[in-house]
């Protein structure tokens, strides 16, 4: 196996562009995944560092930026839904979180966890913060606990042992190999589901072992199974191998088998939909995964969303004929440009 590292590193800072243009540059860098608005010392440029480590599913970045308020709003969802989870961590500075309906004072080293699913709005004073990014397909076992964990804070000792692991990857991960890349990716999915566990009183199915490989049985088949107008209950019980009280059981917390499949068609046909539609009518993308017809599509798409398919993809459009980034906006990653949303879309 050969010695050169499997990792991508992109580096961003708004230092090349002048001080009245840098806070538009820090928002052209990260336009399709987050937005937000300046402290009043923006006035007088805005000074941001972004540098990044990426390895297959995981993205550490460690970021360094004036006071400000950073948002995840509904509209950014919708054009760019993408869902990783991220484990956020001021090092200097407290941060005031709105996520999930509740508002919270995060202190310094305090690290939390947020799903770029949910909106969510942070606010702090100039400071260094890392960020650790976990893609949703590398780390299956994960999804019941971090899930559950949305929008809290990791407390105690556990909290205390995962910032110093957030702090032991910001100095090492950029050293790691091929012939470690794998073992250093699964101790990272080990240490945070040792530190990061649901409440007292969320689904009891996030803290079994088994039932974590039962969950990811039951997700794989369908979304493997779509499309398919025999998808239900019977079906999956068949394809992941258990019983439908055991599936019940678990899926009690999705509200239900036929509610979970229905929320994954939709997830999915939104996807297609921020892709352009793939030259797909709306009444066939509502045939193809499994909706009665276009009314009724269009009815559960905008009651899950918000916003109906047709809106979907035109924000889709509009994001990808748009203007083009603010000043300084890129960064660089090996001979080509990215912005931040597209190194962690390719997560």
């Amino acid at each position: 196996m050969s010695g050169t590292p499997p990792l991508t590193r992109v580096k961003f800072t708004t230092g090349g562009v002048r001080a009245s243009e840098q806070y538009d540059a820090w928002r052209g860098w990260h336009n399709k995944t987050f937005d937000g608005a300046p402290g009043a010392a923006a006035r007088e440029g805005f000074l941001a560092r972004s540098s990044a480590v990426t390895l297959d599913g995981v993205a550490l970045v460690r970021v360094s930026m004036p006071a400000t308020r950073v948002m995840r709003t509904r509209a950014l969802i919708r054009r760019n839904p993408v869902d990783h989870w991220v484990i956020n961590m001021g090092l200097t500075a407290a941060t005031r979180l709105a996520a999930g309906g509740e508002t919270l004072h995060v202190p310094a080293r305090s690290p939390f966890v947020l799903s770029l699913a949910d909106e969510m709005t942070s606010e702090r004073g100039p400071d260094e913060r890392l960020q650790l990014y976990l893609a949703r397909d590398s780390f299956p076992d994960l999804a019941p606990v971090l899930d559950a964990a949305r929008g809290t804070v990791v407390t105690g000792p556990h909290g205390t042992m995962l910032a110093e692991f957030l702090e032991l990857l910001d100095r090492n991960l950029g050293g790691v190999d091929a012939a470690s890349a794998g073992p250093i990716r699964e101790a990272i999915g080990a240490m945070v589901a040792a530190c990061v566990s649901p409440g007292r009183d969320r689904a009891a199915a996030a803290a079994r072992p088994l039932d974590l490989g039962r969950l990811e049985r039951v997700r794989v088949v369908v979304r493997q199974h779509l499309r398919s107008p025999e998808l239900g209950p019977d079906s999956v019980c068949r394809l992941a191998a258990m019983s439908r009280s055991t599936l019940y059981r678990l899926m009690e917390s999705e509200g239900g088998v036929t509610r979970y499949v229905r929320r994954q068609r939709l997830l999915a046909a939104r996807s297609v939909l921020s892709e352009g539609g793939r030259g797909k009518s709306i009444a066939a993308i509502a045939e193809a995964f499994c909706f009665s017809d276009a009314a009724d599509f269009s009815r559960a798409f905008r009651r899950a969303f918000g916003h109906s398919p047709s809106e979907a993809r035109a924000a889709a459009a509009a994001v990808s004929d748009g203007a083009p980034s603010a000043p300084g906006g890129r960064g660089r990653v090996g001979e080509g440009d990215v912005t931040f949303n597209d190194f962690i879309r390719a997560l």
